[in-house]
Formats: structure tokens, sequence, C-alpha cells
């Protein structure tokens, strides 16, 4: 059995929902089985970013836009040290990949890293599947000797679901680390990683902070023991209903009223730290065109999402938490789900998307200024 280097491969593949629906394909990437949630992305560019990213682990991302692999892999986008992403499917991939920076074919490195794939199904088709029935388990099976339907359907049904999975020390660091701002430092940050992706501390950093990244087990005696002038919650996979340990760090760092910021699964960790609960979504957010209004400025921002939970807090009023008054500050334009929270009597705000821009618009950017402003206003 071969896998060719220049387009898809001639092997067959398999793809089974949970729900019985089967598609038929080719191998891509590496030749086996591999379980997951099924999900899409709407991006049309940034699938190296997508794949790096720690939130999609143990997800089997769906790539809508037909045509991937074009750039090839290169050795600067990768958001972390490998891909995370359980399984991948597209439709047509790249037979040649061209770009100045390619160093290699998306092929070629999703078959080193052990990722499973699927080429050649319609992924609209399954796109359509998945917004209608919801986010679901999967399967992908590839090799000349595939299993009959009902042992592959039946091995899909008995894969773990994402509700109720505690993801976040499986892709975080084990050791702390720092990553030194660039020129001259102005503040520190202690970052609880939680799933962190490479921009994120690159995107503090530029603005003169100097960010300690933390294990997700990180105590709150570990988070000031650096003497932070802010702490930052980053994104991350799984069920943020799992995340007891995270929202008890939170709830110290709010009862100190240091500047606190998260993004993602630090925005639902905020969200339950507040006292408000977390449910899943049908099918999740995930890509880099989701419009979102800033509430506090009214401005809508096109911003980049990667999540299949949200937080359950009411749009229309201002809310009493235990650390003063809370209210939702970002709403996706879409769905009305909400996109971000902030305290209204300390300095502590969070967002739901990935304002690092790594793949994706740079429309939130303004987020790490606003993040430097808490911590200026805080110091004065």
């Amino acid at each position: 059995m071969t896998t060719s280097t220049r387009g898809a491969s001639r092997t067959p593949a398999v793809l089974v929902l949970e729900d019985g629906r089967i598609f038929r394909g080719r191998a891509y990437g590496a030749v086996g089985v591999t379980f997951g949630e099924a999900v899409f992305s709407t991006g049309m560019t940034g699938y190296q970013e997508t794949l790096t990213d720690p939130s999609y682990h143990c997800q089997v991302v769906v790539m809508t836009a037909p045509h991937v692999g074009n750039t090839g892999v290169n050795d600067e986008d990768p958001e972390s040290k490998r891909i995370w992403v359980a399984g991948y499917v597209v439709r047509d991939p790249a037979r040649v990949p061209s770009n100045w920076r390619s160093r290699r074919s998306l092929d070629e490195e999703l078959r080193k890293q052990g990722v499973v794939g699927i080429s050649g199904i319609d992924t609209r088709a399954l796109t359509r599947h998945l917004r209608e029935r919801g986010a679901m388990r999967v399967g992908i099976f590839s090799g000349n000797a595939l299993p009959d339907e009902g042992t592959m359907l039946a091995e899909v049904r008995q894969a773990p679901e994402m509700k109720g999975a505690d993801l976040s020390a499986e892709v975080a660091t084990n050791e702390a680390y720092v990553v030194p701002a660039i020129g001259e430092k102005k503040f520190t940050v202690a970052a609880v990683d939680l799933g962190i992706k490479g921009m994120t501390p690159h995107r503090m950093a530029e603005r003169g902070i100097e960010v300690h990244v933390l294990p997700a087990t990180a105590t709150v005696e570990d988070v000031y023991a650096v003497d932070p002038d802010g702490v930052f919650f980053s994104n991350g996979p799984g069920d943020p209903a799992t995340a007891d340990h995270a929202v008890s760090v939170m709830q110290g760092v709010l009862e100190r009223k240091t500047p606190l910021f998260g993004i993602c699964f630090g925005n639902q960790i905020l969200g339950r730290a507040l006292g408000f609960g977390t449910y899943k979504l049908k099918y999740g957010h995930r890509g880099i065109n989701q419009p979102v209004q800033d509430r506090t400025t009214g401005k809508v921002e096109v911003t980049a999402h990667n999540h299949g939970f949200a937080v359950d807090a009411p749009l229309d009023k201002v809310s009493d938490t235990p650390y003063g008054r809370a209210e939702v500050s970002h709403v996706c334009l879409n769905d009305n789900v909400v996109e971000g929270l902030q305290l209204l009597d300390q300095p502590a705000f969070s967002v739901q998307y990935h304002p690092e821009a790594a793949a994706g618009p740079h429309d939130a950017a303004y987020l790490f200024d606003r993040f430097v402003a808490l911590m200026e206003g805080q110091r004065a």
C-alpha cells in the first residue's frame, strides 16, 4: 500500500457519522482509524493554524472550502509543536503546493504526524448535515481491509463524547515558561495555559508584556508567585462544565481584583466563575468570518472562532455576581450567542473568540490594548 505525495491517495477511506450517514472517499494523510467529534470550519485559509490549535484536540475537522493544501506547510505558522486535530476531512487536496515559504505538502505533514484523514467527499453536503443534525461523533477508516458498515458504526458509537470531556491538562504545557517582552518590559502577566496558541503570548509581548505561561494545573499561589500585573486565561478544548480547578483559580484572581483577560475557554471559565452556566452549541462556531458586535462601542468585527460551548448569560440586563456587576459585552450577530463578558466594578473581561488573528482578521486586536489599559489603570 502506498500513499501518493502528489495529490490524493488511491487507498479507500470511509467516514461514518454516529447517526449512520456514510461518506466514501480516499485516504488523506495517515492510513488507519481515528475517532472524534465531527465539526466544520468555514475558513478558506489558515488551515495550518487550525490543525495546530490545541482547542481542536479530539475533534475531526471538516473543511467547507473545497481546495485545501494549496500553500503547503511551513515552519513559521504552527500555533503549537504538533497537530492536535483527531482527523481531517477535505474535498479536493492540492496536487502540488505552491508558496515561497512551503517546506512540504500538507498530506506529507499529516502522514508524518500520524493524522488520519479523508479526501474526495462532498464536504458541503457533510457540513449541511452537521448544521441540521448537530456536531456528533465520527470515525474515519482507511486501508485496503475495511470493516463492514455495521462494525464501523458500532465503533463510532462507542467513542467518547465531547460533552463532559476534561481535556485542558492533556494539551497544556507541563512546565512553566516565559515569553519575554519585545522591547521595553512594561508589565508581567501570568497566563494559565488551557490550550494556548503560540500567537497569543506573542501579541502580549509586542505590547511590552513579559508572559509567564503556567500549566493548567497551576494554583492561585503559582499565579501570584510571578508577581503579575495581570492574569490571562487561554483558549482550550473540552467541556467547561468539567473545569472546576480553573474556575477556582479564576475566582481567586477575582477576589484579589487583579486585571483579568480570558479568551475562548477562558471566557467560559469567567462565566462559570461569575455564577453563569454553560451549554453545548448545536454545531458551534469555527472559522475566520464570524460577525460579532462589541456592545461597548457598537462596532461590528469579523472574528476568528473555535468553540462548541457557550456561556448562558442574559443579554438584556446587568447581572449581580459575587464579584460585582457583570454584563454581556459582545454578541454573535448570527445567533445571539454570548461572545464576551465584562465586570463593571473591577478590571476583568473576556471574549469567546480569538483576537490573536492566527489565522484570521485583525479586527479584534484592540482587545490586547484593552488589557494593557486595565493594567495601566490598576497601576495608576
